[in-house]
Formats: C-alpha cells, structure tokens, sequence
C-alpha cells in the first residue's frame, strides 16, 4: 500500500461518509419511531397475545448488542432464509428494530404517565380509542418523552458508527480508509470524533428547543 498525505479530496470523503451516516440514521430514527409507537400501543392497550409477543421481542432488542444483532441480520438471516441482503439493508433493518425496542419503553413510560382517569372520562364522552390516543394521550406523553427520545437520538447516532464492520461506507469506514492511508490516526480520528460531537450537540440543541416550546405550549393550556 502507497502511504501519502491528506488532500482536498479527503474533505469530499469525508462529508460522503457523514452523508450516509446521517441518511441511515435519519430512515432508521423515523422508521423506529413509527414502529415503536405501534408496539407501545399495543402495549399500553393490552391486547391479548399480542402484548406478550411483543414485550418478548423488544426485551430482546434491548438486552443484546447491537453488534451482534448487526451480525445476525447480514450472515446469519440471508444464510438461514436464503436471501440477498445488502450492507445497507441490514444495517437498516438492524437500527431500526434496535431503536424501536427503545422507543418502545419510552412511549410506554411517558403513555402511562398519563392518568388512565383520563382516558376513561373520554370513553364515557364517547370518544373512540383512536380520538383518546389522539387527543388525550398524544399531547401529554409527547411532553414527557421529547428528553429522554433525544437522549436516545443521539446514542442511536454513535451506534450508526457499528456499520462500517459490514462493509458499510459510512463516516467510520471512510476514517478508517483515510488512516490506514495517511497513518495519521490522531489527526482523522479527532476530525471523525469532531464530526459526530457536532451533529449530537444540534440533535441535543433541537431536541431542547423543541421541548421547550412544547412544555410552553401545554403550560399555557393548562395540561
């Protein structure tokens, strides 16, 4: 291997390998998001057979690396079911059931801290589960969960760093390449640190914000 300097188009790689970090972890946070709250209904419903199907998979989720969760959809899965999956899709399909596990626990908390008393005044009104869960739930276990939800984005972020083992091109992998190259580790490991630091400060700083306006917003009417 030809060992040479940094050069301007490190700078291209560089912002191409946080591109796709940031790609993946954007579609597995929204898709996570999505899930999550589906199975934290569930949940916070208790449907039969259901709740235990799904409380069994979450803890799962939860409780096991995602390392090795990421090594269980790229090798094992495709082998086991004879399918073609790419890097990509497995890291894809990896984070986001990680990030719905967690999800999951967090709208199930910020959910019953809502007064199920609540909920039953709005049956008796006649609303249906859709408008409780709408109109009553929603509002109240948003302003609980939007902390502890941008707490986990920013984990989930440094967890897309575990990609790059399968072959993923993300920022990780693109350090890793440029230090193998310029055998200069501190000066690209502080760079690819750097980068990730600044993005979880403006999820942190978002999130914040967010929250703020929100607990503004249900102070003022009174919830």
């Amino acid at each position: 291997m030809r060992y040479t300097d940094f050069t301007p188009y490190d700078l291209v790689l560089l912002a191409q390998g946080l591109g796709i970090s940031l790609g993946l972890f954007a579609s597995t946070t929204l898709l996570g998001l999505l899930l999550g709250m589906a199975l934290a209904v569930i949940r916070f419903y208790r449907l039969p057979v259901l709740t235990q199907i799904v409380t069994f998979i979450t803890e799962l989720l939860k409780n096991s690396p995602v390392l090795v969760q990421l090594f269980l959809v790229f090798f094992g899965v495709p082998a086991f079911f004879r399918l073609n999956l790419t890097p990509a899709e497995a890291a894809t399909i990896t984070l986001t059931g990680n990030t719905a596990a967690f999800i999951y626990v967090i709208a199930v908390s910020a959910m019953e801290a809502v007064g199920r008393d609540q909920v039953e005044a709005a049956r008796v009104f006649g609303l249906t589960r859709w408008q409780v869960l709408r109109h009553i739930i929603a509002p109240q276990a948003t302003a609980f969960a939007i902390g502890p939800l941008t707490g986990l984005m920013v984990n989930q972020l440094q967890v897309t760093s575990l990609i790059s083992v399968i072959g993923v091109v993300d920022l990780t992998k693109v350090g890793n390449i440029l230090n193998l190259r310029t055998l200069k580790p501190f000066i690209v490991w502080t760079v690819v640190g750097l980068l990730y630091y600044l993005v979880a400060k403006l999820i942190a700083w978002a999130g914040a914000r967010y929250e703020a306006r929100l607990r503004a917003h249900t102070a003022w009417r009174g919830i």
